[in-house]
C-alpha cells in the first residue's frame, strides 16, 4: 500500500513566502487593500510577481493571523471587522494589556525597561509623530506595547497578544488612529506607563494601561463610525 508524503515546504519557497508575507501584512495594515476587499491568487501573483506555491504559504499565514478570511461562495477577502466586534477586540486587549503592564512593573529587568526607553526616545526622533503617523506603523521589537507584554514575561499572555491578536489591533491601531492629536497623547501616557513599571508600582502600571487602550477604544470606534457613515452617504449618492 502506497502512502502519500506530506508536502514539502522548500527553503526558496519558505523565503519567497516570508517576503510576500511582510508586503501583504503591510498593505493591509495601512489600508491600501482596503477592509472587505476581495483578494485572488491570480491578482496577487500578477501584483507581487510571486508563484502559486509560495503564494498560497503567505496567505496561510495571513489567514492564521486573522488579517484575511475565507467566505463561502466569495473567496478570500481582507478581514472587516463590524463595529460590535472592533468594541469586542480593544475591550479583550484592554483587559489583557493592562494585565500585561501590571505583571510588566513585577518582571521587567532593567534592561528591557531601558530598551523601552530607546523606543520612545526613537519615536521623539521621527518627525512624522508630529502629522499623527509614526506611533501606530512600527512593528514587534519597535511597538510599544509589544515590547511591554514581553516584559511581563507571561507565555500564555504573548501568545495572545503578540501572535493571535497582534497584527489585527495593529490594523485598528493604524487605519483609525494615526491622526488628529491621539499620536502626541498617547506618546504622553506611554511615558507614564514606563514611569511606574520602573518604579515597581503594579497597581498604577495596570491603572493607567487600562486607561491609555481605553481612550484608544474610544477614539478608534469615533473614526470608525464617521468612515461607515462617510461610506454610507457616497453609496447614496
Amino acid at each position: 500500500m502506497n502512502s502519500v508524503a506530506p508536502e514539502q515546504t522548500s527553503p526558496e519557497v519558505r523565503t519567497l513566502a516570508e517576503r510576500v508575507f511582510h508586503q501583504l501584512q503591510d498593505a493591509i495594515v495601512r489600508g491600501e487593500l482596503a477592509p472587505g476587499s476581495k483578494i485572488t491568487e491570480p491578482g496577487l501573483s500578477k501584483t507581487y510577481g510571486i508563484s502559486r506555491g509560495p503564494l498560497r504559504e503567505a496567505m496561510r499565514r495571513l489567514e492564521a493571523h486573522r488579517l484575511i478570511e475565507r467566505v463561502p461562495h466569495v473567496g478570500a477577502r481582507v478581514v472587516k471587522l463590524s463595529m460590535k466586534e472592533l468594541l469586542e477586540l480593544f475591550d479583550v486587549r484592554e483587559a489583557l494589556e493592562s494585565m500585561a503592564a501590571r505583571l510588566a512593573a513585577q518582571n521587567m529587568t532593567r534592561e528591557e525597561i531601558a530598551g523601552l526607553r530607546e523606543v520612545l526616545a526613537l519615536h521623539e526622533r521621527q518627525a512624522d509623530l508630529k502629522s499623527g503617523e509614526a506611533y501606530y506603523q512600527r512593528e514587534g521589537d519597535l511597538d510599544f506595547h509589544y515590547r511591554i507584554v514581553q516584559g511581563s514575561h507571561n507565555r500564555m499572555l504573548m501568545t495572545m497578544l503578540c501572535d493571535d491578536l497582534y497584527y489585527l489591533v495593529r490594523l485598528y491601531r493604524t487605519q483609525f488612529s494615526a491622526s488628529g492629536t491621539r499620536p502626541q497623547r498617547a506618546f504622553v501616557e506611554h511615558h507614564r506607563i514606563v514611569d511606574a513599571i520602573e518604579a515597581g508600582d503594579a497597581e498604577l502600571a495596570e491603572l493607567l494601561m487600562r486607561r491609555h487602550v481605553s481612550a484608544s477604544r474610544a477614539n478608534v470606534a469615533d473614526r470608525y463610525a464617521a468612515t461607515l457613515k462617510q461610506q454610507q452617504a457616497e453609496e447614496t449618492v
